[in-house]
């Protein structure tokens, strides 16, 4: 199954490339991969009960193993994922008239689409199996928004997208509360618990919701016809045979262990049975032939729903067969629709008229696929539903009046069924009120014999399935037999079981359906004049408006435009929350402890001098400087205290920051306008600042005296050797223990980077920095014929260059290059490391331009800020899922022993690669910011 799995991954990521090399006719050959795993799944049916299982270890901490288990029901629903996902992709190649790179790339998600489904069915690992359900989320977002430029699709998309995906999440509460419960992820084996309680009620109500949006069961139903904006192979695939399967699979797989639940009962019986009514009663108000069989399709979904998840293996039998009557006949219809839409260009059914005598047989297609719909005689549709009848009436699953009234409920359903059935062939075929064909008709032209090919093997095999009921119960029993029976024998599918009450129930819905469509049709005008009561769409709008509303209100409320009120707010809630907390808590003994040397005592007034002075001093520059003082003392602490890397990081930190800020005021007058705030205002900010500085060490305090063990600092050094094997405790933890800290603050920064740039270039981004052989065509500005310390400066303004600072950077500049590189190689054992090592390198660009200029930076490093930004992302990134490949959690750490001549023994340990994603991370950080808040402005000031 791995195997087969990693094969149809492979297969959709080449797709694009075949698509395009062939054409259209590409889908003939990215359809042999469905096909052949098709076979594979045939070959490897699961026989006698037993399941085929297979297990490969992932993330075993993590509880995700791949664990596979192919079952009858996996098995059912992988040979009509695959089966009918290669007749699709076949049906696509006369679809679409034209290659262009958007139909490539949906040749390849359509692929993945299959693929995904495959994993979805087979995983027995619920946490694997959430992985491969939004998988299929996003991939239906990207097929439902294939045609993006109309709004309508990209509404239709992102609305399937949401509802989905908030289910999604639902359903993966559910799935951890459950297995935290039981202490498994094994869908087999959650089955097998059978859990009862409250917890179990809720937890199970968490994955229900997940299963009945995906399957889009009322109330959330109204997903499906808007993602009718999709092409028509979309519709037929996903819509049909495949993601709306996913929900009725997962009721069906869970069926055995909780339908005796009370809220498994009003969810999957009660919702479905409505949705069984909504959808069907929707579906004759429309006109579009493709809305039609959309609302059918959610009336169907809901029988299913009613039938996989009533908890008795007689209905569930009929479920099944139900589920390969729905996949077959829908799918062909849809197909039929396309071809329609296709040769006429409309699917407006007031606009089609005769079209049975153009296109006998697609016309004919259409009725045997449509009979099946309807449940008519010697089709599957009429084995499930005669099943599902006589099945449900005398099930002892429910009470007796509660398997009456929902064997009518059904009953009412195949009468509606049967009833859009006939409107379907009516308005597509038939030859209504006219005389001659419509407009539309006469000027269609005839589809390709190939193109009937997809939609007429679904119909015929409607059929055979119907003849061959006896055959495909003895291969769906197996699932069946893991329901009860409640006191009734297990009967066996067939197309005829004699006269009874289910053959009654097929006169009455044949009759009284087709009794229906004709009011319907007599009475359209009077029956659908005004719009729904409910509209689920209107009420999805609603609630978007009401969320962005929310939004916008506590936005204003929050966010009044005032840097100091926006400021004074979250520092008062950063004193107050954390006071009331330690004030009001148990603790009551303190341990503050002094200085331990005089020089603390002299650097820590040194600092507050330096703190009040920012508040008091004018001057711009001067203020900066004071905080630069402030950052400094915090360096002479850390090393008096033992920690040399901590005191190098902030020394660089403290000195990039600084030219930061001297960039910035390059751009401001020297001295802010002084704005002598009132008496009360100036109360209050003194007070909010005393408060924060009291709340920071009071907080230092309560924390050394919660120490109710062993010290960290005595057992993070030992750890850091034994398990991210470096002697640098605190490049270790960057990089190996809080790896997961570290990524996420690398990409704040690039975040950043990008923030900071948005707003200098405002239109475009500048690309690299210039460089000399930008300005050679200028004869004015040619660079001198002679040598020079800096090949940059020579462009620069006489008055701003200075002779020594060029000689000093000439000189200084490989020394700072090298010993970067010496931090990053030596800061897994030795103060340094790639965040060290990449501000030393950034340092060294900034002490090039201060010297050179805007160009002089780019000679010395001319390549774009985001792509350095990009490499050391995809490095840290890659390094964090190559872990995984190897069966470690992410960002796991591991030594490479190799020996080289001259060289011996090299141990290298894979967190270096991290680190040196990191190290790019801060250069290109640099980068971005010299060309942004130096380059860019210099080139402004220039044209001034």
């Amino acid at each position: 199954m791995i195997a087969t799995l990693s094969a149809l991954s492979v297969a959709a990521l080449v797709a694009p490339a075949v698509m395009w090399r062939l054409g259209p006719k590409g889908f003939y050959v990215i359809a042999l991969a469905p096909l052949a795993a098709l076979g594979w799944v045939i070959a490897h049916w699961p026989t006698g009960g037993r399941p085929v299982t297979e297990t490969a270890h992932w993330v075993p901490r993590l509880h995700m193993d791949l664990d596979f288990r192919m079952d009858t029901l996996a098995a059912v629903l992988s040979v009509l994922i695959l089966g009918i996902g290669a007749l699709v992709l076949v049906y696509c190649a006369h679809y679409f008239d034209a290659m262009r790179p958007r139909v490539a790339v949906f040749g390849g998600e359509m692929l993945a689409f299959a693929t995904a489904m495959f994993g979805l069915v087979i995983s027995d690992n619920t946490l694997v199996l959430y992985v491969f359900w939004e998988i299929t989320t996003v991939l239906s977002f990207l097929l439902v928004g294939f045609y993006g430029v109309r709004a309508s699709s990209r509404r239709a998309a992102t609305q399937a997208l949401l509802v989905t995906t908030l289910g999604g999440l639902a359903m993966l509460g559910g799935i951890i509360a459950l297995g935290t419960r039981l202490g498994t992820y094994n869908l087999s084996e959650m089955v097998a618990a059978k859990p009862t309680g409250v917890f179990a009620d809720v937890a199970i109500a968490a994955i229900l919701v997940g299963a009945l949006s995906k399957s889009a069961i009322v109330p959330l139903h109204f997903w499906l016809p808007g993602a009718m904006a999709a092409p028509t192979p979309v519709s037929a695939y996903l819509h049909a045979a495949a993601m709306v399967k996913a929900g009725v699979y997962l009721v069906a797989r869970l069926a055995p262990g909780f339908a005796a639940l009370p809220v498994w009962q009003v969810l999957v019986l009660g919702l479905g049975a409505v949705t069984m009514l909504v959808g069907g009663w929707r579906s004759l108000r429309e006109l579009d032939l493709k809305l039609i069989l959309a609302y059918g399709t959610v009336s169907q979904l809901g029988f299913l729903m009613v039938l996989v998840g009533f908890g008795d293996a007689n209905v569930a039998l009929a479920g099944l067969a139900m589920l390969c009557a729905h996949a077959l006949f829908k799918a062909c219809l849809f197909m039929v629709v396309g071809i329609i839409d296709h040769s006429t260009g409309t699917r407006d059914l007031r606009k089609l008229a005769r079209l049975g005598e153009k296109m006998p047989v697609l016309a004919g297609i259409a009725a045997i696929a449509a009979a099946s719909m309807a449940g008519l005689p010697f089709t599957l549709g009429f084995v499930g539903k005669e099943t599902a009848f006589g099945a449900v009436w005398s099930t002892g699953a429910l009470s007796v009046w509660q398997a009456h009234t929902t064997d009518l409920v059904l009953l009412v359903g195949a009468i509606i069924t049967m009833a859009y059935t006939t409107r379907f062939l009516w308005g597509a075929f038939g030859r209504k009120v006219r005389e001659v064909p419509s407009l539309a008709v006469s000027r269609a032209h005839r589809p390709h014999p190939m193109f009937l090919v997809p939609p007429g093997v679904l119909a015929v095999g409607g059929v055979i399935g119907g003849f061959s009921s006896a055959r495909l119960g003895d291969l769906f029993e197996p699932y069946a037999e893991s329901l009860p029976t409640w006191g009734h024998p297990l009967e066996h599918l067939g197309m005829w079981h004699g006269f009874g009450l289910p053959v009654v129930f097929s006169a009455i819905a044949i009759v009284v359906g087709v009794a229906t469509f004709l009011v319907v049709r007599w009475q359209r005008d009077h029956l659908f004049v005004r719009p729904p009561i409910i509209n689920a769409n209107a009420a999805y709008d609603a609630v978007l408006r009401t969320v962005d509303s929310l939004s916008l209100r506590i936005t204003r409320t929050t966010q009044r435009g005032s840097l100091p009120i926006t400021q004074g707010v979250i520092l008062a809630t950063a004193v107050v929350l954390p006071m009331t907390a330690l004030f009001t808590g148990a603790r009551t003994v303190l341990h503050p402890a002094g200085f331990d040397a005089p020089a603390q005592a002299v650097v820590a007034l040194l600092m507050l001098a330096a703190a009040i002075a920012v508040a008091v001093l004018r001057n711009r520059l001067a203020a900066v400087l004071a905080i630069g003082l402030n950052g400094y003392g915090c360096v002479y602490l850390f090393a008096r205290h033992g920690a040399p890397d901590l005191a190098l990081t902030q020394a660089l930190v403290e000195t990039l920051t600084l030219v930061i800020f001297v960039l910035v005021l390059r751009k401001l007058p020297a001295e802010s306008p002084w704005h002598r705030p009132t008496g009360a205002t100036n109360a209050l900010r003194v007070l909010i600042a005393a408060a924060v500085g009291a709340t920071v060490v009071v907080m230092g305090v309560f924390a050394a005296a919660a120490r109710s063990s062993r010290p960290l600092h005595e057992i993070i050094p030992d750890l850091a050797y034994r398990i991210g094997h470096g002697a640098n405790a605190v490049n270790v933890l960057l990089v190996d223990i809080r790896a997961w800290d570290t990524l996420g603050e690398i990409s704040v920064l690039i975040v950043a980077a990008t923030g900071v740039a948005s707003m200098v270039f405002r239109n475009r981004r500048f690309g690299a920095a210039p460089r000399v052989a930008d300005v050679t065509q200028d004869a004015d500005r040619h660079p001198q014929d002679r040598t020079t310390w800096l090949l940059g400066s020579d462009l620069r303004d006489p008055r701003h260059r200075s002779l020594v600072l060029e000689a000093t950077t000439r000189l200084v500049f490989p020394t700072m290059v090298v010993l970067s590189v010496f931090f990053f190689y030596a800061g897994h054992n030795a103060p340094g490391g790639g965040f060290a090592g990449g501000l030393t390198m950034g340092l060294a660009l900034v002490l090039r331009y201060l010297a050179g200029g805007r160009y002089e930076l780019g000679e010395a490093l001319p390549i774009e800020a985001g792509t350095i930004l990009g490499t050391g992302l995809a490095i840290s990134g890659g390094t964090a899922a190559a872990s995984l490949f190897f069966g470690a959690p992410a960002l796991s750490s591991a030594v490479l022993e190799v020996t080289l001549p001259v060289l011996g023994e090299i141990h290298l340990v894979t967190a270096m690669f991290f680190d040196l994603g990191i190290y790019l991370i801060v250069v290109g950080l640099v980068l971005d910011i010299l060309r942004s808040l130096g380059a860019r402005l210099d080139v402004e000031a220039d044209a001034r």
